[in-house]
């Protein structure tokens, strides 16, 4: 015969078992918050050597499995803080990496800004050179205000482009940029993935002629 202490034990340890279960009941049916997330980085990172200047999501906008043949112009989607508080112009050429190139690597003759204003509201002074004929794009000359921000995404009113590939660039391929800092920093290379598709590609029907890339 059980003593009344052991079936007061008992009967605490019955209640504690049930609270468990029930807290496992309430989280089973919920779903992480992180879950719900969709990874807001496509690109790469980079930053200034005085790290004036941060470079976020860099990558060039993806426009399907066949890329951009040699010759065309791309997109680039890129966000740029400026971390100081002084006003710093960005001018971003294209070259290909020093010393040996890797695999993949497309320049393109100019990286330029095409269109109207600035798109960020915090920053509207990105600009191209008043001097450069009207037929030619200008170079791109970013100016960021004081701890303020501008951001190039595809459908803006502004883009910055790479005109004039030197090859092609598909998913995988890797466009060579680098970037100049008005405050002394030293020049920063970077490599320019293309970036993540928001949906997958579709899949081949099975069916000759059908979903082929010219």
């Amino acid at each position: 015969m059980r003593s009344l202490g052991t079936r007061r034990v008992a009967l605490l340890a019955g209640a504690a078992t049930v609270a468990v279960v029930a807290l496992t009941g309430c989280s089973a049916g919920q779903v992480a918050e992180t879950s719900l997330k969709k990874p807001s980085n496509q690109g790469v990172n980079a930053q200034s050597g005085t790290g004036s200047v941060l470079i976020r999501n860099l990558s060039v906008s993806y426009n399907g499995p066949a890329g951009y043949q040699p010759g065309a112009d791309a997109p680039i989607e890129v966000n740029l803080y400026n971390q100081s508080t002084s006003a710093i112009t960005v001018e971003v050429t294209s070259a290909a990496p020093t010393g040996e190139t890797p695999a993949g690597v497309v320049v393109a003759k100019q990286i330029s800004l095409l269109g109207g204003a600035s798109s960020s509201a915090d920053a509207p002074s990105a600009s191209a050179s008043p001097s450069a004929s009207p037929a030619e794009p200008a170079p791109a000359r970013i100016t960021i205000a004081p701890l303020g921000n501008v951001t190039f995404l595809p459908g803006d009113t502004e883009t910055l482009e790479a005109i004039g590939l030197n090859g092609k660039i598909v998913p995988g391929n890797q466009l060579g940029l680098v970037f100049k800092f008005s405050d002394g920093s030293a020049d920063l290379s970077v490599l320019a993935p293309v970036a993540i598709p928001l949906s997958p590609a579709p899949r081949a029907s099975g069916v000759p002629g059908e979903n082929s890339e010219e």
